[in-house]
């Protein structure tokens, strides 16, 4: 089943505990470690899953090698939702996704080479949610409702797509009035 809670302002911290342990793991393989996901804009309900996106140079074994060795689970899931419209080539959406150690605090991990397609969208969604409060509680009241009427939860990530999209085409016109640029 998926629950949407209020915003938490604990999970900034929960999200340094994590990165800490990333960084423990990787040393200089990972380039940054955000804070990405509902949970990293405030005041937007979410699941009560951290999101962390690491960004390396290359997604090869030897990275999700260090990552296993540190405890960190890793899924077959090794390809973002491509936004209609995208027509870039497939590497440019690919990634390592892990789970959180066993026993620790509930976290999804996406590995993104630097400079590709997935990477730049996860910072774009979160900076333009942040800087768009009303956008942010709206998508938050959709996921809510989704939450809430799913008779097939594990149908969640699917039905939210499409409203993903739209945020994030209305945060690329937003990045180009504002001159958006990641931090």
């Amino acid at each position: 089943m998926i629950e949407i809670v209020p915003h938490q302002p604990r999970w900034a911290a929960e999200f340094q505990t994590i990165a800490s342990q990333l960084r423990a793991a990787l040393g200089e393989l990972a380039l940054r470690i955000d804070h990405i996901g509902s949970t990293a804009v405030p005041g937007l309900a979410a699941k009560d899953v951290i999101d962390a996106q690491i960004t390396v140079a290359e997604l090869d074994e030897h990275m999700a090698n260090r990552l296993s060795a540190a405890g960190f689970e890793r899924k077959p899931f090794n390809r973002d939702h491509l936004p209609p419209g995208r027509d870039d080539a497939p590497e440019q959406w690919s990634k390592f996704f892990f789970r959180e150690p066993a026993g620790q605090r509930r976290a999804h991990i996406h590995v993104r080479r630097a400079g590709s397609a997935n990477q730049r969208y996860a910072l774009l969604f979160r900076d333009y949610l942040r800087a768009q409060p009303a956008m942010a509680a709206a998508y938050g009241e959709l996921k809510r409702r989704l939450a809430s009427s799913l008779a097939d939860w594990e149908t969640y990530p699917d039905v939210k797509d499409p409203a993903v999209d739209l945020i994030y085409l209305a945060a690329e016109q937003w990045a180009e009035r504002s001159g958006w640029r990641q931090g």
